[in-house]
């Protein structure tokens, strides 16, 4: 039998703002466990809270940008529940009236995915395991802090379409200016809701909720595993339950947390203490009109003015802060598509390979400039100036400075790379045989001679054609 697998998200996003939903405490990441609170937000009797009115503006633009009808009218309910690190016993959130429904964000490929609602919520905090103290301890720091919950309708099929839809929403929310989407800080975090059904159904299976993946790799990875763990299980005779279940990274699979079996009564009753919403016609009107030029837009933009590909501009705008990089260099004056390969080369490589996001790197849009402005002026070549790249690139060091300290400028001189020439020929001269018996790669070796007598500093091109002109001689 074929099987087909239905997937529906619900997104958690921490808004940007810089204190709470409902108290004037930080929403700084890290610090130390339990300093970022107060009395409001961890629910001590006698308290009120205030909405911060930053969140409401930021729900809305969010909702707009992502085709959403705005409910004008709208409220705070409280869903009651007892949890170690929901110190209130309930959560403020949206059931009722949702502050956003009905949106659409079209993703690769012609699909459509279908946003079901957009609500307003305050997180919990988190409790923190001690396997040496066999101790588990509240800090409530997070508690308060804003964030929607972007809820789809069930129209996934593929982890690939899940993939491409997260990447289009941090991209999108991150352009607004809404929240930095960090998934390694938590402030974008994924919950997987996945049944399996026989190719060509319309019902729905029995779906299981995998909790607060935070990262593209565990999603992709919980979504391929579940999915044959449910395929699996029905074809041995067996029956899927409904149920949240917990990725585990290290064992590549998914385990069972608690059945779901029977939906739980969160007793929602609309909020005492927040009075309801009503958002003007005019309100929403400038929230739109202000709305910023989104990574599809530039994308357009940097093909038309700046010729480049169609590759380079999507993956430049998929991030917004390398987007602003990009800008602010070509402002400098740095030829775009310089600019473009520079980044897609060895800004995107280093950012790989030390796990960073692009807003969080030291080197400035001027250091890069001022490293393509001196291989295109002749005093470095490409292959010495990944090195200074390298060198400068974590505490955005002096480009000149570091050049001159290590000697790493261009030798353009001609007498010096015909003499490195004559050096190499006379110490290799069966590769001068080689190369007049018709093997090319003799002129290779002989090019990487020169080089290597001129420490790499030569221009690759002189030197290429300096041999090319001494062979000939032969």
């Amino acid at each position: 039998m074929i099987w087909e697998t239905v997937i529906g998200l619900e997104t958690h996003v921490e808004l940007a703002t810089k204190t709470k939903i409902f108290c004037a405490c930080t929403t700084a990441f890290g610090g130390d466990p339990n300093t970022h609170c107060c009395p409001v937000c961890t629910g001590m009797p006698g308290t009120l809270p205030v909405l911060n009115g930053k969140v409401v503006e930021f729900a809305a633009r969010a909702g707009l940008a992502l085709g959403c009808e705005i409910t004008r009218y709208c409220r705070f309910d409280r869903k009651n529940y007892f949890y170690p690190d929901l110190p209130k016993a309930y959560q403020v959130s949206q059931l009722y009236l949702p502050i956003a429904r009905n949106g659409a964000v079209p993703i690769p490929g012609g699909r459509t995915i279908r946003i079901h609602e957009l609500h307003m919520e305050e997180d919990a905090g988190k409790l923190v395991h001690d396997p040496w103290r066999d101790q588990t301890r509240a800090d409530y720091n997070r508690c308060g802090v804003p964030l929607i919950e972007i809820v789809t309708e069930p129209d996934f099929r593929t982890g690939n379409e899940v993939i491409a839809y997260l990447e289009k929403l941090r991209s999108t929310l991150q352009y607004l200016g809404v929240s930095d989407c960090k998934m390694q800080e938590g402030s974008l975090r994924c919950d997987v809701n996945l049944s399996v059904r026989p190719a060509g159904s319309v019902g729905l299976g029995t779906r299981t909720e995998m909790k607060n993946l935070s990262s593209f790799k565990a999603i992709s990875r919980a979504i391929v595993y579940e999915a044959r763990r449910q395929i699996e299980l029905i074809e041995e005779g067996g029956r899927v339950v409904q149920e949240t279940r917990r990725w585990d990274e290290n064992k590549d699979a998914t385990y069972a947390m608690r059945s779901k079996e029977n939906a739980q009564d969160y007793r929602y009753f609309p909020d005492p203490d927040i009075p309801p919403l009503e958002l003007p016609q005019s309100y929403l009107e400038r929230l739109r009109a202000e709305q910023p030029e989104m990574a599809w837009e530039k994308a357009e933009r940097y093909q038309r003015d700046y010729a480049l590909s169609a590759y380079d501009t999507e993956m430049i705008t998929a991030q917004k802060a390398l987007a602003d990089f990009f800008e602010a260099a070509v402002a400098l004056g740095t030829d775009p598509k310089q600019c473009a390969n520079w980044i897609m080369g060895e800004v995107l490589r280093a950012l790989s390979e030390r796990g960073m996001e692009p807003g969080d790197m030291a080197l400035t849009p001027g250091t890069l400039s001022r490293l393509i402005a001196l291989v295109q002026g002749g005093r470095l070549n490409r292959n010495t100036a990944v090195k200074v790249f390298d060198a400068v690139f974590d505490q955005n060091g002096d480009v000149d400075a570091y050049v001159k300290e290590h000697g790493l400028e261009q030798i353009s001189d001609p007498g010096a790379v015909a003499t490195a020439v004559e050096k190499a020929f006379g110490a290799n001269p069966k590769s001068i045989l080689d190369y007049k018996a018709g093997k090319e790669k003799a002129f290779g070796f002989l090019v990487g001679q020169v080089m290597r007598e001129l420490h790499g500093r030569a221009d690759p091109k002189a030197v290429n054609e300096a041999v090319r002109a001494g062979l000939d001689r032969c």
